[in-house]
C-alpha cells in the first residue's frame, strides 16, 4: 500500500514538474517571438558597449566621471566615425550599382574590352590580353543568353543596394542601444555576473572575463584591421580615380573581414595599368601593396590580445562564425570556441588532477560492476 502510494506521489509530481517545464517553454518561446525583430539590435548594441567599455573607462575620467555624458559623447564619436565615411563613400558606390544595373538592362559587358596597350606588355600582355577578351565576350553572350532570367534578377540587385542603406541603419540604432548600456553600466555588469555565475559556477567571473576579451579582441583584431585596411584602400580608389571607388571598397571591406582583401586588390591593379599611366598605376600599386602587407603588421598586434587562448582559436572561431551566421558570426564563433576551448583544458586538467591511482581504481569499480 505505502509502495503504491510513493508511485501515485512519484507520478504527481512528475506530472507537475512536466507542466511547468512545459510552461516555461511556451513563456520563452513568447519572449523570444517578441523579442526577434529586436534581437539583432541587442545583440551589437551589448556587443559594441563592450567592445568600447575600456575607451569609455577613460572618457569618464575626463570628464569627472560623470557616466551618462562620457556615454554620449562615445554615442556620438561612434557615430561620426560611422556615418562620415558612408556618406563620403556613398555616392560612389550608389554611381557603381546604377552602372552594373544599366549594364545589366542593356545587355552589354559588364567586363569591358581590354585596350590596345595591354598587349605591348611585357610577359604577361598577350597571355593577359587574351584572357581579358575571353572574359568580355563570355560575359556578353552569358548576358545575351540569361537577359530574360537576368532583367528578373535587376530589381532584386536593387533592392539588395537599398538593404545595404537599412543595414547602415541599423547599426546607427546598435549604437544608440550601446550607448544607453554604457550609461547605465553598473546594472548591465551585475546581471552579467549574475548570469555567468548562473551557467558557470564558480568560473563565472573567469569566463565573463573570457567573452568581454573575445569581443574586444575580434573587434580590433578582425574588424578593426579590415576597415583600417578598408579606409586606406578607399583613399587609393579614389585618388586614383577608379570607377565606382565605393563599390569597391564596400567589396573590398568584406573580403578583407575574410581575409581576402588582396583578391580584390589585384584586379583594381591590373585594371588600372590598363586604364592610367605607368607611374600612375605604379604609385597605386605601391599603395595596394602597403594595403595589403598592412593586414600580416597589425593581426598579430591585435589579434588575441587580452584573451587567455590561443590567437589561432579567436581566429578560427570568427572566421568560422562569419561564414555560418554572418557578420554577428564573428563575435559569437569566437565566443562559442574560445569557451569551448577553456571549458576542453578545465576537463583534461580535472582528469589530469585525480592522479593515476584513482583512474585504476575507478577502471576496476567499472569493470567488476
Amino acid at each position: 500500500m505505502l509502495a503504491r502510494y510513493q508511485h501515485d506521489d512519484y507520478v504527481t509530481r512528475a506530472l507537475e514538474i512536466s507542466i511547468h517545464v512545459g510552461l516555461l517553454i511556451l513563456l520563452s518561446a513568447a519572449c523570444l517571438l517578441i523579442l526577434r525583430p529586436f534581437v539583432p539590435l541587442l545583440l551589437w548594441g551589448v556587443i559594441i558597449a563592450i567592445a568600447l567599455y575600456p575607451s569609455y573607462r577613460k572618457l569618464q575620467v575626463l570628464v569627472a566621471g560623470r557616466s551618462t555624458l562620457a556615454a554620449v559623447f562615445c554615442t556620438l564619436l561612434l557615430l561620426a566615425f560611422l556615418i562620415g565615411p558612408v556618406v563620403l563613400l556613398t555616392g560612389s558606390f550608389v554611381e557603381g550599382i546604377h552602372n552594373l544595373v544599366a549594364r545589366l538592362r542593356e545587355g552589354t559587358a559588364i567586363i569591358p574590352p581590354p585596350p590596345p596597350r595591354v598587349e605591348n606588355w611585357v610577359i604577361i600582355g598577350g597571355p593577359l590580353k587574351d584572357v581579358w577578351e575571353l572574359a568580355s565576350r563570355n560575359s556578353s553572350a552569358a548576358l545575351q543568353t540569361f537577359a530574360p532570367q537576368i532583367r528578373a534578377v535587376i530589381p532584386k540587385l536593387l533592392f539588395a543596394s537599398a538593404g545595404i542603406g537599412l543595414a547602415v541603419l541599423q547599426w546607427v540604432f546598435s549604437i544608440i542601444v550601446a550607448g544607453f548600456l554604457l550609461a547605465n553600466v553598473a546594472s548591465g555588469s551585475n546581471a552579467a555576473h549574475l548570469l555567468a555565475n548562473r551557467l558557470f559556477g564558480e568560473k563565472g567571473p573567469e569566463f565573463e572575463h573570457l567573452a568581454g576579451a573575445t569581443i574586444r579582441s575580434v573587434t580590433t583584431g578582425i574588424i578593426g584591421v579590415a576597415f583600417v585596411q578598408s579606409v586606406f584602400a578607399a583613399v587609393g580608389f579614389v585618388v586614383a580615380g577608379l570607377p565606382g571607388a565605393g563599390l569597391w571598397a564596400v567589396t573590398f571591406l568584406f573580403a578583407a573581414t575574410l581575409q581576402l582583401g588582396v583578391l580584390i586588390l589585384i584586379p583594381a591593379v591590373i585594371y588600372m595599368f590598363a586604364i592610367a599611366s605607368a607611374t600612375k598605376a605604379s604609385l597605386f600599386l605601391v599603395w595596394c601593396v602597403v594595403v595589403g602587407v598592412m593586414d600580416n603588421a597589425l593581426k598579430p598586434l591585435l589579434l588575441g590580445r587580452g584573451v587567455p587562448v590561443p590567437m589561432v582559436v579567436v581566429f578560427l572561431g570568427a572566421i568560422g562564425g562569419f561564414v555560418a551566421m554572418g557578420t554577428i558570426g564573428l563575435f559569437i564563433g569566437a565566443i562559442i570556441l574560445s569557451v569551448g576551448y577553456k571549458l576542453f583544458l578545465a576537463w583534461l586538467e580535472e582528469n589530469v588532477q585525480l592522479g593515476p591511482e584513482v583512474q585504476q581504481q575507478s577502471f576496476h569499480i567499472r569493470a567488476a560492476s
